[in-house]
């Protein structure tokens, strides 16, 4: 159900999950409307700049000499299918990349909170909100969001700065989120942006468990009544 949110932008902090050049270079995983997300990201970015907000920026980096992992698709030499090491795509974007100062962790797991040191910044600011933007909504931002929550952090899903291979995945993919969202929120970024500025702002929040049943036919307006 809709109801009003206010946040404090000294509680806050935001997260930007593989905003990387491999989701709008590489053919195999490309972002539906990726420049749509990049410029809403843009936006958020300076309103929690100009704000005071802790900014978190995270890379998927997948070195499997380093690392081996069971069952990991990889391409004929040996690496990563996706986020190898030393593949120049994996650099983050330069429109979103991280200012001077600010965070940036490099993971190897869908999870952001696979890097410990973004769990220990957060901890450091005593964060109580964490703007949540990024790709792809049903893989690493779902994952690093389950995280949040179970580390007692209230999230703020920005439906319009995240981002799937195709409209339908990120739709439900933030259908099955918000679903189990608890203690948090979905807006889109202008409703992420007014709440950064110090407003109170009529948002999407969970109400017991489960509440959103979607089908085929009833996904994309659910999505977009969030």
């Amino acid at each position: 159900m809709r109801r009003p949110l206010s946040i404090d932008p000294a509680r806050t902090a935001g997260l930007f999950i593989d905003l990387q050049e491999e989701h709008r270079q590489d053919p195999r995983y490309l972002v539906a409307g990726f420049e749509s997300v990049l410029r809403n990201v843009r936006r958020l970015q300076e309103a929690e700049r100009r704000n005071g907000v802790l900014l978190c920026h995270c890379s998927y980096v997948v070195d499997l000499a380093a690392e081996a992992k069971s069952f990991h698709p990889v391409m004929a030499d040996g690496r990563s299918a996706f986020s190898a090491k030393g593949d120049p795509w994996t650099a983050l974007c330069p429109e979103v990349a991280p200012a001077p100062g600010e965070l940036h962790f490099v993971k190897s797991e869908a999870s952001a909170f696979g890097s410990p040191q973004l769990a220990m910044a957060l901890a450091e600011r005593r964060v109580e909100w964490l703007v949540v933007a990024g790709v792809w909504t049903e893989a690493c931002v779902d994952a690093t969001v389950k995280d949040a929550i179970a580390a007692g952090l209230r999230v703020l899903l920005v439906k319009d700065a995240c981002g799937s291979g195709t409209a339908a995945m990120h739709q439900t993919g933030v259908l099955n989120l918000a679903n189990r969202l608890y203690g948090g929120a979905v807006t889109d970024t202008d409703g992420a942006c007014r709440l950064l500025d110090g407003e109170t702002v009529e948002v999407w929040q969970v109400e017991g468990s489960v509440p959103l049943r979607f089908t085929f036919e009833t996904a994309e307006p659910l999505y977009r009544s969030l």
